[in-house]
Order: C-alpha cells, then sequence, then structure tokens
C-alpha cells in the first residue's frame, strides 16, 4: 500500500512540474507573438485543456470504438505545448518572432474552439448492458420439467389372469385289433400292470394307455390286448 502510493504521488508532482513548465513556455511564446496581458494567460490554459478533452475522449472510446477524432486532436494541442517548449528553450528569438508564428498563435483560438466543440459533441455509446433473456428464449433452451410421481408410491400395476392352460390332450387309447385275441397273464403281472395303470391315473389324472403300460412292462405288442384286458 505504502509503494503504491509513493508511486502515484511521484506521478502527480511530475504531471504538476511539466504542466507547470508548458503552461509558462506557452504563455512566453504567446506574449511573444503580440499576444499581451490577459490574453497571453489563456493561450497555456485552451492548449492543456484540448489536450486534457482529447485524452478523456480517447479513454471513453476505447472500447471497441474509432478514436480517430481525439486522436486527431490530441496530437495538435500536443504539437502546439511541445513546440512551445522548443520555441522557448533558445532556438527562437522571441524578441523577433517570425511572421508565420504571429499567425499561428492568433488563430490557435478558432482551432481549438473548433475541436473541442467536436469533442464534446461526438456521441460515445455507453456500455449496454447485457439484455435478460426472454422467457421464451428460456422455454425454447431447457427442456420442460415433468412431474413424475415417486415410483415406490404407485401400486403395483395390476395383472389381470390370464386363462389357466388347458392339460395336454392325452393321446387316445388305442384299442386292440378285433382279430388279435387276449392271452392269460400270471397274477404277478396283472399285479404290476394294475399298479401301472394306478400310478398313471395318479398322477394325471386319466386312464392309462395300454400299449404304454406294455411298452414299459417290456412286452412285445401282441400282449397289448392282454394288459388292456386287465386295466
Amino acid at each position: 500500500m505504502r509503494a503504491h502510493l509513493a508511486r502515484v504521488d511521484a506521478v502527480i508532482v511530475q504531471a504538476v512540474i511539466a504542466g507547470a513548465l508548458s503552461f509558462s513556455h506557452l504563455h512566453d511564446l504567446a506574449a511573444a507573438a503580440g499576444q499581451d496581458g490577459w490574453k497571453a494567460w489563456a493561450y497555456p490554459v485552451s492548449v492543456d485543456l484540448l489536450l486534457v478533452a482529447a485524452w478523456c475522449r480517447m479513454r471513453q472510446q476505447r472500447a471497441g470504438q474509432a478514436a480517430g477524432g481525439p486522436q486527431l486532436w490530441f496530437l495538435v494541442a500536443l504539437a502546439a505545448s511541445l513546440g512551445a517548449n522548443v520555441a522557448t528553450a533558445g532556438l527562437l528569438d522571441l524578441d523577433d518572432v517570425p511572421a508565420w508564428l504571429r499567425v499561428t498563435v492568433a488563430g490557435w483560438p478558432a482551432v481549438a474552439f473548433f475541436g473541442g466543440t467536436l469533442l464534446a459533441h461526438t456521441p460515445h455509446a455507453p456500455a449496454t448492458p447485457t439484455a435478460p433473456a426472454s422467457p421464451a428464449a428460456d422455454a425454447e433452451t431447457e427442456p420442460p420439467v415433468v412431474d413424475r410421481p415417486d415410483r415406490d408410491a404407485l401400486p403395483p400395476p395390476s395383472i389381470a389372469p390370464g386363462p389357466a392352460p388347458e392339460p395336454a390332450a392325452e393321446p387316445a387309447a388305442t384299442p386292440a385289433p378285433a382279430s388279435a385275441s387276449a392271452v392269460a397273464l400270471p397274477p404277478a403281472l396283472v399285479d404290476r400292470v394294475r399298479a401301472l395303470a394306478d400310478e398313471h391315473r395318479s398322477a394325471t389324472g386319466h386312464p392309462a394307455d395300454p400299449d404304454a403300460v406294455r411298452a414299459r412292462l417290456g412286452l412285445p405288442p401282441s400282449m397289448t390286448a392282454s394288459v388292456a384286458a386287465h386295466l
């Protein structure tokens, strides 16, 4: 903080010294060119004011705007101030000022008035604030929020019971050929045939097929009629 203040103080002191010297040189040159009295004091004020006005307008138009006009008048005022400093440094005899310099000094008020008027009436657009987005644009850019109920709060979907599956149709019992004669079976084999028939009925609810029972017992096809006789 202290270093910053010291730097600012040095800049201000330097500006005051430069301004005082330039003011004095402009006064001496105007007085040597025939502008005596209060007019000699008005010339340095006019030059310095035009210099400051042009600099301020250049700062205002620095953000993306053309600064040709302010730069031109800044250079004109700087040339007038610098010319007075050089002229009073011993390169010009102030007791015998040339005619062109007298004309230049005499015409300066009109030039300064013209430049100051242009600087004062040059339009400068202030920084345009960013326009807020319209609700319609927000609606187009942002997806609509759909109010979805909580999945856990929803009742489970009801599933309509479908038709009960029909039991597979049992193959129709193939009747034994009429020409085949039933052969008497041993009692043990008869008990085995009836046990298989009861097991099939209890498992499927349908009567057993004689040919299927015969195949399970390992009997020849000619014994189908004998098996069917005991079912």
